[in-house]
């Protein structure tokens, strides 16, 4: 060992583990798989082109920045692949493939590499490519293929998303739009409606996020916190006042699960500890919430993320555990 030579060791136990980076991501992307094929299926080829591009467009982002910076290369463990996969499908399958394709590279150069790469990255760069996409081109990011086209064999046309219907039409509306409230919810479930890549099949997405948590890749308390929080408040402060809301709904529409389960679960974005991250979950959640049933979008929770990801170092401060024997730390 030389003097140059510097380690970063944190307090005891200390357990070797054969985990390598490359095989946990590729798990990730395992577990979403499922989900990514039935979007394909449902949503047809515009559905498999964007993801293709997505990935392709990350995988690559990464490569040659990486050349470029003389750094080790990285790009084939996975963790791209699954930025490029999340990002796609993240958004509408209606959206032309150059933007999914710029997107990528956002997520990858600027979120990530830019700085420091894997392990360093502050926001998550799925959320970060997809706001930039957002705010570049609104009206794209939010035109929807209609329920009954793709599930028919025809051409696309445009419709709105479940929680656009009912951020602008009302529940009763929404509720019709599925021909009644169990049609409705049995929709959700299985997946067989209108939304983004990775926003149907709540079944699929569910199954998936379990078995990150079987694994040991997951802490199940951030997940089921957000969800949690996103039924408990959207039961209480529902559009008609008091207890009125419907948290069945609002847990399977939207991004939540997708969210939930792949996004704030991020190993490098959330808090260290246990303590911080149940802060983090419920954060997201609220945040959710508020952007779903107070803002202009009806669907809040790439923001919920990215907003808890720039707390996630505040949090790690107010939350770090007392080192023994002195009294630095909660």
């Amino acid at each position: 060992m030389t003097g140059d030579t510097k380690f970063t060791i944190s307090s005891s136990p200390h357990i070797r583990d054969g985990e390598t980076i490359d095989h946990i991501m590729w798990q990730v992307n395992l577990a979403l798989a499922p989900a990514a094929i039935f979007a394909v299926c449902w949503f047809g080829l515009p559905a498999l082109i964007n993801m293709i591009t997505g990935i392709v467009a990350a995988v690559a982002a990464e490569y040659l920045w990486q050349k470029a910076m003389g750094k080790p290369i990285t790009a084939f463990d996975g963790s791209a692949f699954i930025t490029g996969l999340l990002l796609a499908m993240s958004m509408s399958p209606l959206l032309p493939p150059y933007m999914v394709a710029i997107g990528s590279v956002i997520a990858i150069v600027v979120a990530k590499e830019s700085m420091g790469g894997l392990g360093f990255n502050v926001f998550n760069p799925a959320h970060i490519g997809r706001a930039a996409l957002m705010v570049s081109w609104p009206i794209a990011m939010t035109t929807w293929s209609s329920m009954q086209d793709f599930s028919g064999g025809v051409d696309a046309v445009t419709g709105a998303t479940p929680l656009g219907i009912l951020k602008l039409e009302g529940y009763e509306a929404l509720v019709n739009t599925f021909g009644g409230q169990s049609a409705m919810y049995e929709s959700l479930f299985l997946g067989t409606r209108n939304g983004s890549l990775g926003e149907t099949s709540t079944v699929l997405l569910l199954l998936g996020g379990i078995y990150l948590i079987w694994r040991g890749y997951v802490n199940y308390l951030v997940p089921t916190l957000m969800i949690v929080t996103v039924a408990i408040l959207t039961w209480v402060c529902g559009p008609s006042g008091l207890f009125t809301g419907d948290p069945l709904f609002h847990v399977m529409a939207g991004g939540l699960m997708l969210g939930a389960f792949f996004m704030a679960t991020d190993m490098v974005t959330i808090p260290m500890t246990v303590k911080g991250q149940v802060i983090f979950a419920v954060g997201a959640g609220a945040i959710t919430v508020l952007i779903r049933l107070v803002g202009g979008y009806p669907e809040g929770v790439c923001y919920s993320i990215l907003l808890m990801n720039a707390l996630t170092p505040l949090i790690d401060r107010v939350t770090k555990p007392r080192i023994f024997g002195s009294g630095e730390g909660k």
